[in-house]
This record gives C-alpha cells, structure tokens and sequence, in this order.
C-alpha cells in the first residue's frame, strides 16, 4: 500500500499549483502530509469520492457545493471530539490532532528536547575552550538528534546512519575498541578527567534516556539510531582524553 509524505507532497506541488489534490483511495496520507495541504490551502480528494460525485444530480451536487464544510480547530485522538481552544493538559501530536502530555511519543519528544540542551551546554564550553573540532563535532550529533526528531514526528524511516565520519558498524567497532583504534582504555568516568569529558557523559546518559524512552514507539530504527549515537558520544570522549581535539 502506498504511502504520500510531505517530502513527495512538497516534490510534486513545485511543479504544479492547485487548490484541490485528487489521491487513489486506497493511499496513506501522513500526519505531516495532511497538515501540510492544510497549510497550502489545498482540498484532498479521494478518487471513490469524485466517482460518487459524477453519478448525483446535478441539483444535489450544486446543493453540497454550497454547503460549508466544519473544518475543527483541534480533534481528540482518543474520542474523535473536537476543541475550539487547546486544553492545558493536551497537546498536538500530529497536525491539529490532541493527545494527553503523557503519550509515548510527547515524552519522546521531551527527551530529545533535554538532549539537545545539554548538547548546546557542552558545546558552548568547547567553544569557551577554542577546541573548534570538538564544537563541529558536536554540532554533528545536534544535527543527527534533530534528524530522528524529524523522522519520528513526520513517519519517516530511518535510513543508512553514519555519523563523525564513521558508518554504523565503524562507530560500533570504535567503541568496543578504544584502545585498539584511540590508543586509550575504556573509560569509566572521573572529575579529574575534566569538564568537557564529564560533559560528554552527560550528553551520552542522556542519549541512554531517550533511547529508554524510545522502546514504547515500536520504532526500531530510532533505537538503532540512539544506539549508536551513545557509541559515537563515547568514542568522543576517548578522542578528547587521545588528544584527537588538540
């Protein structure tokens, strides 16, 4: 079965413009794409709904035609109701759609949030320290956390990670090996071995936190991803203790 994304959405309406947009009936739409056509202004259409149009009188159709049609501002996930104003407790999981603060993918998304602030935190002290390659090195891992952001609020698999440099398999290997590629033993953590590397630490524990949290998507791919973002945090700070960032 076929499924339309934003990025296929966004490909084709370069090419052409239109208020209406006609889809096989049998199609998944994703959250994203559909809020995307109601940003655009853009009608969907189901092919099985203009069959159904052509065979009605003309009276009828004119009829429907001029009856306005209750877009909500906010629809339940959980009741299919629907809310004029966001309540409190509720937030947006995809497009206009509410669900509790509690749901799965909300505290994922919380997670992520906290991961990248503890990124930016570790990366103003590299910046403090005119180490640049650490700072362009954590910028990478900022980037990679905002991709799987992306791919879990948009639906989108996953695919052929590699990060520092490295491919998956590479990061992994690295990391089981310090010695044999860094020069340097396993590392269990010690405030002598200075701010930037307890820093380090932290952004990886945090990685662990959000790959926990990750478990309940069902989301195989993002665990992976998680994974070896933890691996590749870990070989950074055998880097930083190998001298790599001098």
């Amino acid at each position: 079965m076929k499924v339309l994304t934003e990025a296929e959405l966004r490909a084709r309406l370069k090419k052409e413009k239109t208020d209406e947009l006609i889809v096989n009936s049998n199609i998944i739409i994703t959250p994203s794409a559909r809020e995307y056509l109601n940003e655009k202004n853009i009608k969907l259409v189901f092919e099985d709904e203009v069959k159904q149009a052509s065979s009605k009188p003309d009276n009828q159709k004119h009829k429907e035609d001029k009856e306005e049609r209750f877009v909500p501002k906010y629809i339940c996930r959980y009741t299919g109701g629907y809310f004029d104003d966001k309540p409190e407790h509720m937030t947006q999981l995809y497009g206009n759609e509410l669900v509790f603060k509690d749901h799965p993918s909300i505290v994922f998304r919380g997670k992520l949030d906290s991961l990248q602030s503890k990124i930016l935190e570790v990366q103003v002290m590299a910046d403090r320290d005119k180490c640049q390659k650490l700072v362009d090195e954590i910028q990478e891992i900022l980037r990679f956390v905002r991709n799987i952001l992306k791919a879990e609020v948009i639906n989108e698999k996953i695919e052929n990670i590699s990060i520092l440099g490295l491919k998956e398999e590479e990061v992994r290997e690295m990391s089981h090996n310090p010695k044999k590629h860094l020069g340097v033993e396993h590392i269990l953590p010690d405030y002598k071995m200075g701010e930037l590397v307890i820093g380090l630490n932290a952004i990886r524990s945090s990685v662990r936190e959000a790959e926990l949290s990750s478990i309940s998507l069902e989301r195989k791919d993002i665990i992976k991803a998680l994974n070896r973002l933890s691996s590749a945090v870990y070989v950074m700070m055998c880097r930083y203790l190998a001298g790599y960032y001098n």
